[in-house]
């Protein structure tokens, strides 16, 4: 017959006491080994992805291109993801070109490439190599303004005077095309330049009148 000791305390009450008390759980050393070990897992593809490089950031790629812009031959080395608004502004100082909505919404940035009006902004430079870019700054002939220049300052074709460069060179060729015998043609085929002022009204008069002197 086996002898019980009742007296021997149960596990609950060793575990109180002190004695013997069993492991329950991971200890505070290892959740922090784990911890630590983790942060240098997460860390490693970041010290991959990056190594250290003397050489710097790389460049972006460049071509040569050669635009005659306002009659002056420029031979230019440019990123090819430049559009000619960008070309103008940045790299020839012509600033009289603006850059309104860059989605080619507005008309503020148009030039006139080759005789046409283009909105810059949407046009590569890259892809007119060897094009005749006219800018506002290419219109008047020293001291004597061009027509439509003189006209938009006759009839206050402008007020703020943000969009007028655009307005001007697409008036320009809005007569060179034919399309300014009536105010009704003007306003249609000037609808793609937008004037936030709304001076419209001097607009069409404008080209009305530059229309009759050329």
């Amino acid at each position: 017959m086996t002898k019980t000791n009742h007296d021997a305390p149960s596990g609950n009450e060793r575990s109180l006491s002190g004695h013997d008390a069993p492991q329950r759980g991971p200890s505070r050393r290892s959740i922090l080994q784990m911890a630590g070990g983790a942060a240098s897992l997460a860390a490693a593809p970041a010290a991959i992805a990056q190594p250290a490089s003397s050489e710097g950031p790389p460049t972006a790629p460049t071509t040569r291109v050669r635009l005659v812009v306002n009659g002056s031959a420029r031979d230019l080395k440019i990123d090819p993801r430049q559009s000619i608004l960008d070309v103008l502004r940045e790299t020839l100082d012509l600033t009289g070109t603006k850059k309104g909505c860059n989605q080619g919404a507005c008309g503020a940035c148009t030039v006139l490439v080759n005789g046409r009006r283009v909105t810059s902004c949407l046009t590569l430079a890259v892809m007119h190599d060897g094009a005749e870019i006219t800018t506002i700054e290419g219109l008047a002939r020293g001291d004597e303004l061009h027509p439509l220049q003189a006209a938009f300052i006759e009839h206050d074709g402008f007020q703020c005077g943000f969009c007028t460069p655009g307005q001007i060179m697409s008036g320009v060729a809005c007569i060179a095309e034919g399309h300014a015998t009536s105010p009704e043609q003007i306003q249609f085929w000037m609808s793609g330049n937008i004037c936030r002022c709304a001076a419209y009204p001097g607009i069409v008069a404008a080209v009305a009148d530059a229309a009759g002197r050329t």
